[in-house]
C-alpha cells in the first residue's frame, strides 16, 4: 500500500512539474498566477494587468513575442504547445471581447520566441508600452 501511495505521488509529482496535464487554467495557476494573480490583474506597473494589457500586445509580432519569452513563461518547464495553450487561454479569459478574433498561439510560434531570452523584461515591456499622452 505505501509503495502504491508513493508511486502516485511521483506520478503527481511529475504531471505537475512537466505540465503534461493539459489544463490551460492549471498551468496558468501554476507558473503565472504567482505574479499576475489568479483574476489577471498583477500589481502595475510592475506587473502587468492581464486583463487591459495582452489585448494590446498580441496586436504585433514583438508584443506576442514578449508574452512568450517572459521569464515566466519562456523558463517554465511547460511544453511550447502547453505554452501556446496557456496565451490563448489567457487571451480568451481576460479579454472575453476579442473570443475568435485574434490570431491564437501555436506550438510554431512560441517555440520561435522562445529560442530568444528577454534579459530585462522591465526595459523590454518599456519599449512596447506606448509612452503616456496629457490625455490619458
Amino acid at each position: 500500500m505505501r509503495n502504491g501511495l508513493m508511486a502516485a505521488g511521483l506520478v503527481l509529482a511529475v504531471t505537475l512539474v512537466s505540465g503534461a496535464h493539459g489544463n490551460p487554467r492549471f498551468d496558468y495557476l501554476l507558473h503565472c498566477g504567482g505574479c499576475h494573480l489568479e483574476d489577471g490583474s498583477g500589481d502595475p506597473p510592475e506587473v502587468p494587468d492581464l486583463r487591459v494589457d495582452v489585448s494590446y500586445m498580441i496586436g504585433f509580432d514583438a508584443g506576442r513575442a514578449y508574452l512568450v519569452q517572459v521569464p515566466g513563461s519562456a523558463q517554465s518547464p511547460m511544453s511550447d504547445a502547453a505554452l501556446a495553450d496557456v496565451l490563448n487561454w489567457m487571451v480568451d479569459t481576460y479579454n472575453p471581447e476579442l473570443e475568435g478574433d485574434f490570431e491564437r498561439f501555436d506550438e510554431e510560434e512560441v517555440a520561435r520566441h522562445r529560442a530568444t531570452r528577454l534579459l530585462d523584461p522591465k526595459r523590454a515591456r518599456a519599449a512596447l508600452w506606448p509612452e503616456p499622452t496629457d490625455s490619458d
